[in-house]
């Protein structure tokens, strides 16, 4: 059958569908199915990311190694160093702004997320003035090995997640 000018069915197709109802759990609720998948899904200590990142340095600066001198430690390791610290200082000092805000005897959600946003400002601002001070106050850096350990130190946060 062909449609005829101006002819309309019933439904319109472009009508938004009914909204979902989502359900609010109750905190016993939420508790139980915190412990049901407890075992499937374990936490993960956001330290054992620093933990791998100072691992993943230090195993960079070992292989970047390999391409400078015999004697001593080369410009290569040093970068290498450069960029992992770049990674490894910044998501410290995140971490140390959690803790502190976990501790406070009065945290309510507004006040945790406050300190997620300024922690996360302090990691950005660090992360900056380290790049910088490094390409300003360090002479003649290798920035191939800068940046390929901070990346790798970067994704330090999937192999955690991975591992686990």
């Amino acid at each position: 059958m062909i449609p005829q000018k101006n002819q309309f069915s019933k439904a319109n197709e472009w009508d938004e569908p009914e909204e979902e109802y989502i359900r609010a759990y109750s905190k016993a609720e939420i508790i139980a199915l915190q412990q049901n998948n407890a075992n499937k899904y374990p936490p993960v200590s956001p330290w054992k990311v620093v933990a791998a990142q100072t691992l993943v340095t230090m195993v960079s600066m070992v292989a970047w190694a390999v391409f400078g001198g015999l004697v001593g430690v080369s410009l290569y390791t040093q970068s290498a160093f450069l960029g992992g610290l770049i990674s490894v200082l910044p998501t410290g000092l995140f971490l140390v702004r959690l803790e502190l805000a976990k501790k406070t005897s009065k945290l309510k959600p507004e006040g945790f997320l406050a300190a997620l946003v300024t922690g996360e400002f302090i990691k950005i601002a660090t992360t900056l003035m380290l790049f910088l001070g490094i390409a300003y106050l360090v002479p003649g850096i290798a920035w191939v090995p800068l940046l390929v350990t901070y990346f790798l130190a970067l994704k330090c946060m999937w192999l955690v997640y991975l591992r686990r």
